[in-house]
């Protein structure tokens, strides 16, 4: 079994712990996905991405989970890919429409980036999710991802409780990405739907997302090295 791909969350509050906590990975860029969210982005631009690339060999996601009319999105994706971003998110729930037209042009634009779709956030549980959606989180994933698959896109963002049942309903090589990962077993704070590594790779997860346990750490170096250690164990 394959293992997992790591992504470091920047979550941090400001550019330059972000660009510490990216220096400090330089080691590890090769094997490293940096994950830039919607707060980073906002704040920091462009320019920030130029400067994580500067750093190292890491791989940039961008996950702004883009969610509008198709035309816009299109227009989106058409910028992002001038930045040189190798993954971003959409929401699934953007519709089909969307999401082929966001495929094709992946099809025909050399070096476009892997686009994955939101299925459910992981900071739902099943009382606040069915409040929104009138439907168990797992059905709603699953749907969501079969109409990603047929869409044309890489993958999907999922928890783990969702990752092989997604797999099972679409195909073994369509990518999940799972956010809330809790590498050994910290507290889950405002994700509900976590998971530590063993049950990422059970879950066969393609990418999994840790912030809070790396960059909270006296030592995320350290950290990092014993995730990646045991990711490949």
């Amino acid at each position: 079994m394959k293992a997992p791909k790591l992504c470091v969350a920047l979550d941090l509050p400001t550019k330059e712990s972000n660009l510490t906590l990216a220096q400090s990975l330089k080691i590890h860029s090769k094997n490293l996905w940096l994950k830039v969210g919607l707060r980073s982005f906002v704040r920091d631009g462009k320019e920030f991405l130029k400067e994580l690339r500067n750093i190292g060999d890491f791989k940039l996601f961008l996950d702004l989970k883009l969610y509008d009319i198709p035309n816009t999105m299109l227009d989106t994706l058409d910028e992002i890919h001038k930045l040189g971003i190798d993954m971003l998110t959409i929401h699934a729930s953007s519709g089909v429409k969307a999401m082929k037209a966001l495929a094709q042009y992946k099809q025909e634009t050399p070096n476009a980036p892997l686009i994955f779709a939101v299925t459910a956030l992981t900071s739902f549980d099943e009382e606040t999710f069915t409040q929104i959606y009138n439907a168990p989180i797992l059905n709603h994933a699953r749907n969501m991802a079969v109409l990603a698959y047929t869409s044309g896109c890489d993958g999907v963002v999922c928890s783990c409780f969702e990752s092989k049942a997604i797999k099972e309903a679409t195909h073994e090589s369509f990518l999940t990405l799972t956010p809330g990962i809790r590498p050994f077993g910290e507290e889950s704070s405002d994700q509900k739907r976590v998971a530590d590594l063993a049950f990422a790779k059970e879950a066969k997860s393609d990418f999994i997302v840790v912030g809070r346990p790396i960059y909270k750490a006296q030592d995320p170096k350290g950290v990092v090295t014993k995730i990646l250690e045991s990711l490949q164990s």
